[in-house]
């Protein structure tokens, strides 16, 4: 049977209004101690009555919503946990579930605010970075469409400035597809035992001639008499120390100098790239690894990267289920770290 406030509150108001009068009635002929009891009697009636109302109203109300929240809870967040179960008082329930589901949205309206902003910022890079050799080789083809042809000089000049736009842009889609494959995981890594002394070596071979332009000499710290074998993607660890040590030529300072340093523990082997450059500050430590994040923003796309090559060295070494520790300090220099697992015997 269902009960309305105002049925509720009608039927209190007899009985209460009943017992008075009755009492009152009677008032003048009973004892002390009748008294008492009836006053007694009354009070427990009315604390009976009111306690229902309650139960009937609030409680049963409040709990059928809590019910409700339970229900919505288990669908949305299957592991929550369940400390508010247990608690007697089902306003102090319910306020304190609805103050956490409310804490739990702004969580997420704040991670999708965030995701929002890092999706504006990336299609402008792209746009940005797409757009720069695109926009060289419309110019160099639409000038030699218009009679630069003839002249053979020109005409090879103009060819090749506009090859090396192209070959720029196709550098950068393929780095695209590369970081969207290994962010989604379809990229399989190809793990056996190599040396990575002699990988390093390999990357200082092809990176000498940069190293030379810049001014800045190539030092490995290892034994090269004792093999350091590891166990991981020869190729994606080759790209991950490509990047590193050109990073660091890059943003190095001239007549610098940078360092491998392979470090043999009981399970891992640790590789580390150091430079002594100018650093980098405090508010860039965090967002180096994001995609087309520069620290300088000034430097153009040929002296200052497209800005992919760290996130995909952090995406491929999460593969490897390690990852890039960061020290550096300015004016001081950078360190980047990463382990690489041994080969088991």
């Amino acid at each position: 049977m269902e009960f309305k406030s105002r049925t509720i509150a009608l039927i209190v108001s007899v009985v209460v209004a009943a017992i008075f009068t009755t009492f009152l009635y009677f008032a003048p002929y009973l004892s002390v101690r009748a008294l008492v009891i009836t006053l007694g009697l009354t009070f427990s009636v009315c604390f009976i009555l009111i306690y229902f109302s309650f139960e009937i109203l609030i409680f049963r109300e409040i709990n059928n919503i809590y019910t409700g929240l339970e229900h919505i809870k288990r669908k949305e967040f299957r592991r929550m946990s369940n400390k508010f179960l247990f608690r007697p008082d089902p306003l102090k329930r319910i306020k304190d579930e609805i103050l956490y589901m409310a804490e739990q949205k702004q969580k997420e309206i704040d991670e999708l605010m965030r995701l929002q902003v890092l999706r504006r910022e990336f299609l402008a890079d792209v746009s940005h970075e797409l757009k720069t050799p695109i926009f060289a080789a419309q110019g160099f083809i639409h000038t030699l469409l218009d009679g630069a042809v003839d002249d053979e000089n020109v005409r090879d000049k103009f060819l090749q400035k506009a090859a090396k736009s192209l070959d720029g842009l196709d550098n950068l889609v393929q780095d695209l597809i590369s970081i969207s494959q290994l962010e989604k995981g379809v990229v399989k890594m190809q793990l056996k035992s190599f040396d990575i002394g002699l990988l390093c070596l390999e990357v200082f071979e092809e990176l000498e001639q940069k190293a030379t332009t810049y001014r800045i000499r190539l030092h490995l710290e290892s034994n090269p008499q004792i093999p350091l074998l590891v166990y991981a993607d020869p190729n994606r660890i080759k790209q991950v120390l490509v990047n590193l040590i050109d990073n660091a030529i890059k943003y190095g300072r001239p007549d610098g100098n940078i360092w491998v340093k392979l470090m043999d523990t009981k399970k891992k082997v640790t590789v580390s790239v150091t430079d002594d450059g100018p650093g980098i500050a405090e508010e860039h430590k965090r967002r180096v690894f994001e995609r087309f994040y520069r620290i300088d923003k000034s430097r153009s796309r040929e002296s200052g990267g497209s800005g992919l090559g760290l996130a995909i060295s952090k995406h491929i070494l999460e593969a490897h289920r390690t990852t890039i520790e960061l020290t550096s300090e300015l004016e001081q220099g950078t360190s980047m770290r990463f382990r690489l697992s041994k080969p088991k015997a």
